[in-house]
């Protein structure tokens, strides 16, 4: 089974299969004020174009959102590109929307996601 590990010193998520490392994403992280919580998660639902719609204009959460197990969190892509690798999010993880498409592809609801400094 796939997992996550977000380092969010590094803005980066890191996505593996056992030990393997699958692939690397650069992302963007919660605000000082709004920092992004550690912890331990699991990826508990997949919404494509979340309060938008194909075509249409896409909002802050772009064309997919993956909620976590902590209510109100997730990741997701966006609607300002330009955002991904600084801290700029309500605590959520930002992607690009075609990596967190591809990542959504290669996950299923269920899978780990551990998020640490």
């Amino acid at each position: 089974m796939p997992l996550i590990d977000i380092s969010l010193s590094k803005r980066r998520l890191f996505l593996y299969e056992g030990n393997k490392l699958i692939k690397s994403y650069l992302i963007g992280i919660g605000k000082m004020v709004t920092r992004t919580p550690t912890g331990n998660y699991v990826i508990v639902n997949k919404v494509p174009y979340p309060y938008s719609w194909p075509g249409g204009p896409l909002s802050p959460y772009g064309t997919l959102w993956m909620g976590l197990s902590r209510p109100g969190y997730g990741i997701h892509g966006t609607n300002r590109p330009a955002s991904i690798g600084k801290m700029v999010s309500k605590g959520c993880i930002r992607m690009y929307n075609r990596d967190v498409e591809d990542l959504s592809r290669r996950v299923s609801i269920g899978t780990p996601v551990t998020i640490h400094p």
